[in-house]
Formats: structure tokens, sequence, C-alpha cells
């Protein structure tokens, strides 16, 4: 390889591709798994928090996989689209409680919301989204967090927060922010990707609690899980499918609309569904913090 290349903010050269096959043939039996988090600890390439970085090495390892220039083993789990696996349902459910709720918020107890990023019921959030969102579920790549919330022992809803989409017209005019402060201050901005409340659950402003509970704990839990705050939250409403009342009555912001196309394989395509823009401050002087965050090296 004559030029180098940059994905995901690792430099690629003729140097780092010997490194890369000297990894996967040292772990060829053992699988991708095994082969991005030695290549992981090889490059010392973690998160702010100390983890590794290996979800994100598996995408870089895809896309050179996908250029050609590396080969690696079959994947051994799940069934893959591009770099992505799907969700695989257990043989056996997971059993939780399943009572229809209807009413006014104020006639059931405190709606209780719990974190179960890598706790034991990340597998019933894991289940409830495939099964219930109209997008189902697959494996968040990058940083997230998972939130259930529960009335009594009742689950009602899931949401998600994971990283920011790298590049969005209208939210960047915004923020006024050119590319290289996108870059920089991106980290502290998290997406609301999945919201899902429970098909039986009819609960009158749930919607808006929700994301209200949840605004005031997410930058927290994402300091004690990857080392930093968040300063912003963003999400897009599909203006074919929602209005995003919910959104609007626990104030977020609509500051304009996506242009239609999505990227696959490293290339842009159209396919005409459009999303409003929403944002929600987490602090007063967010605009102040992010573009502090732009400024740092």
């Amino acid at each position: 390889m004559k030029q180098t290349l940059t994905i995901r903010g690792r430099a690629i050269d003729h140097e780092a591709l010997e490194v890369i096959n000297r990894v996967i043939h040292q772990g060829w039996d053992q699988g991708r798994t095994w082969i991005s988090r030695e290549l992981c600890r090889v490059w010392d390439w973690r998160q702010p928090n100390g983890l590794l970085k290996d979800q994100i090495c598996r995408i870089l390892l895809n896309e050179l996989a996908r250029r050609t220039l590396i080969e690696l083993p079959l994947g051994k789990r799940g069934v893959r689209t591009g770099h992505r696996r799907y969700y695989v349902p257990p043989n056996t459910p997971p059993d939780y409680p399943q009572e229809p709720l209807a009413g006014l918020i104020n006639d059931f107890p405190a709606v209780r919301l719990k974190m179960v990023r890598r706790q034991p019921e990340e597998e019933l959030w894991n289940h409830l989204v495939h099964k219930y969102h109209y997008q189902s579920y697959r494996t968040i790549v990058g940083s997230h967090l998972k939130y259930m919330a529960f009335i009594d022992e009742t689950p009602v809803a899931c949401l998600s927060w994971g990283s920011s989409v790298f590049r969005i017209q209208a939210r960047d005019l915004s923020l006024g922010w050119n590319p290289e402060a996108r870059t920089r201050g991106i980290r502290y901005i998290a997406n609301n990707n999945r919201f899902l409340i429970l098909p039986w659950i009819r609960i009158k402003n749930l919607a808006s609690l929700l994301l209200a509970k949840s605004a005031r704990v997410v930058s927290q839990d994402w300091l004690n899980f990857y080392g930093h705050p968040l300063y912003l939250l963003e999400t897009f409403v599909e203006t074919q499918r929602f209005r995003g009342t919910c959104y609007r009555a626990a104030n977020w912001v609509n500051v304009g609309s996506t242009k239609g196309h999505a990227k696959k394989n490293g290339q842009f395509y159209y396919h005409g569904n459009q999303k409003d823009v929403y944002l929600y401050p987490l602090v007063p002087d967010w605009r102040e913090c992010l573009a502090m965050a732009g400024g740092e090296a």
C-alpha cells in the first residue's frame, strides 16, 4: 500500500498493515473478537475510561477487508451485514411482567429509571427492543448506554444513548461548527438512538417524563462509564412516521432536517427519508462548554 489511509481516526500505512496481519495470523483460529482486542492492546488503543476500542477496531478491520487489504477469518456468531452483528434471540426468551397499564402518570407509583448496560437486565432490554421497536435491535457500535424504565417491577420502556452522528448539517450549522471543531467536540454529544414505550403501556405523558428523567442522569452516567461528561443530546425523528410530540413536550428544540442520505460501504446514497433534528442542552453554558471542548488539542 503506497498511501496512508485514515479510518476511524487511525492512520493505516504499510507498517500498520504489517502489524495487523501479524495479529490476524496469530489469532486466526481464535476469531475476529480476539484479533480486534489483541490489536487494541498492541496499539494501546483505548477509550478515555481505559477500555479497549475493540468495537471501533472491528469496524477498521472490516473496512480494510472490504478494500481487500487484509483477509479476516469468518465470523463465529450472529448474522453480519457490513460491520453490524444483528441480535440473535435466545432459545428461551427472558421472563418479565407484561401487565397492561393505562391512565394518567399520577395514577401510578413513581417511574424508576435504571441504567442497564452491562447489568443483568441488559438481555431483557435487547429482547424487548428487538421484538417491539420498529427498527428492531442490532449491536450498537461505539460508546452507548441503555436504560429501562419500571413501574414497580413491570418494565414500561427502553431507551438508549449512543455516540453522536458525525456529520449532520442542520446540527453543525446550529452549533457554528467547522470540521475541526466538530472532530474535537462531538464526543460530548450523545444521540437518542432508541426509544420504546412497550405496546401494552398507555400512560399519558410517560414519554416526555422519561426523556426528562434520562436527561438528568445520562451525563453523570456517561462520565462514570466513559470518563467524560455530555453537554448536549440529539435525536432524529422520522417525519413520515412520528411528529416528535414527546420531544417538544420535554423542551427539545428542532434545528432543521436531515437531507435524506445515508452512508453504506463508504459511499452516500439518497433514500429520501428525511428526519427532523432535535437538540437538548444538558448544562446552561453548553455552547461555551462545547466551544472549549472543540478548542482542545
